[in-house]
């Protein structure tokens, strides 16, 4: 191997952020790349940069100036980098910018640059690739992007619409980590539980099995891995209704993560979100009375324009 070919990286922003790191951090070493926690040690730097709001572009920008300064050579991909003239006009100097889950851009960057070692050691990855989380969980990313219009959100401008992966390679990735002795799987995407639509709920292969590719069917198969399953990011779909009994059943772990944003119906239609407050307080009901374990975890926006005291 050629012991220059060192990569330095660094990883800002969300989950499906970090998985999109560790994708490319295990491309690197697939190629016979090094990787290094040191600029020093770095022959050129990648920064997986967040765009979401204005707090994590400024974070992203600074971390981009530090690699420069500290190493001179930085390729830059994630949400910020989708906006490549706000990255431009601050850092001209980077040798690429590529936007979210660009992989192979971020590669060809990597290539044109720093010329790919001779012995790759494609053999010597784990099947689960490199992970960045403790070995006790994994992250698993089931889809891009995210087909709603949702007024204060910039993540469809960043990341695209809604682009669901093959149940197939969802499902073996969660065998390969399982396998490698995670213990939970956190379930995310933009959109989890549109997971599917974009390809009309298409059928593929698990184990010799037809499986579709909805929430459900998702959340049932996971559940007989053996390990703890916990759903994030979970829009309020009325089929979201059909996860509640899996949860009762010990199938998935009872948790759900469902930004709700604000309670106000009028400014949750400004918001562009689903103004069915009471609707919403019935069906949390039903949920505890068929899963009285079940435990909800929202997020909330103050101050949007329209709000009062």
């Amino acid at each position: 191997m050629n012991t220059n070919s060192v990569i330095g990286f660094i990883s800002l922003g969300c989950p499906k952020a970090l998985v999109d790191s560790e994708r490319i951090l295990t491309q690197l070493r697939a190629e016979g790349y090094g990787i290094s926690d040191s600029y020093a040690n770095a022959d050129l730097v990648v920064v997986n940069t967040c765009g979401f709001i204005d707090a994590a572009i400024e974070e992203s920008l600074d971390a981009i100036g530090e690699a420069l300064d500290e190493n001179g050579q930085v390729i830059v991909t994630g949400c910020l980098g989708a906006d490549s003239a706000k990255v431009l006009a601050a850092y001209p100097n980077v040798l690429a910018v590529t936007g979210p889950h660009a992989y192979e851009e971020v590669m060809t960057a990597v290539h044109q640059h720093l010329p790919q070692p001779e012995t790759p050691f494609t053999t010597l990855l784990p099947p689960q690739g490199i992970k960045l989380t403790p070995r006790h969980y994994a992250y698993l990313k089931i889809s891009e992007g995210c087909n709603h219009s949702c007024s204060f959100c910039i993540i469809p401008h960043l990341r695209g619409g809604l682009v669901s992966r093959p149940i197939s390679d969802v499902m073996q990735e969660a065998e390969n980590l399982v396998n490698s002795g995670v213990r939970e799987l956190l379930v995310i995407s933009q959109d989890t539980s549109a997971y599917g639509l974009d390809i009309k709920y298409r059928t593929g292969f698990w184990n010799g099995r037809p499986i579709r590719s909805h929430i459900q069917q998702l959340a049932e198969a996971l559940g007989e891995l053996g390990v703890w399953t916990r759903m994030h990011y979970i829009y309020p779909y009325p089929h979201v209704d059909a996860l509640i009994p899996l949860m009762a059943e010990g199938k998935i772990l009872p948790y759900l993560d469902i930004p709700m944003q604000h309670a106000n119906p009028e400014i949750l239609k400004a918001m562009k979100r689903p103004a069915h407050t009471e609707k919403m307080l019935r069906r949390i009901e039903q949920w505890r009375e068929i899963c009285p374990d079940i435990t909800l975890r929202s997020t909330f926006i103050v101050g949007f324009p329209g709000e009062t005291e």
